[in-house]
């Protein structure tokens, strides 16, 4: 049994779709009263939104659902974190390739693609930067049905 689990959301800037699932998983993990047993992160896998914001339409459409993601700041993907994570949630294929290298090659958590724990049947979050707002409505669907697996997972791991 262990007292703690800790979950990292993959995306590629940590702007959009990770920070935006770091957000919705929080709130179910408070929703569950996990709140002291489960650490919640996000990075990308790529370095060109270091220390932003998410995106002000990522922000908006988590905010219309009562979730605050203004506070977080995107960071890049450590390989430290393959060892400090019981969860490596990576939001696509692409995605989910880069950080299994970074995996070959120095071990840890393996990666898996984060909407395995939905039943939605979609296996990517779809990348809603270029897109209109429907797309980040999608992206939390999507993230809150697959948030809700992990939670039972989850439980599973802490019994």
């Amino acid at each position: 049994m262990s007292d703690q689990v800790s979950v990292l959301f993959v995306c590629l800037g940590n702007i959009c779709r990770s920070p935006t699932a770091e957000g919705v998983f929080r709130a179910l993990v408070a929703a569950e009263g996990l709140e002291q047993l489960v650490r919640i992160d996000s990075c990308g896998t790529g370095d060109w939104h270091l220390g932003k914001v998410p995106d002000p339409r990522a922000q908006a459409a988590a905010r219309e659902r009562g979730i605050d993601i203004s506070q977080l700041r995107a960071r890049q993907l450590d390989p430290r974190d393959l060892d400090t994570f019981d969860y490596v949630l990576v939001m696509d294929r692409q995605n989910l390739a880069d950080v299994k290298d970074v995996w070959r090659q120095h071990g840890g958590t393996e990666p898996e693609l984060f909407l395995g724990y939905g039943r939605s049947g979609t296996p990517e979050v779809p990348d809603p930067y270029y897109g209109g707002d429907d797309g980040f409505e999608l992206v939390l669907d999507l993230i809150q049905d697959a948030g809700k697996g992990l939670i039972a997972d989850i439980r599973g791991r802490l019994a």
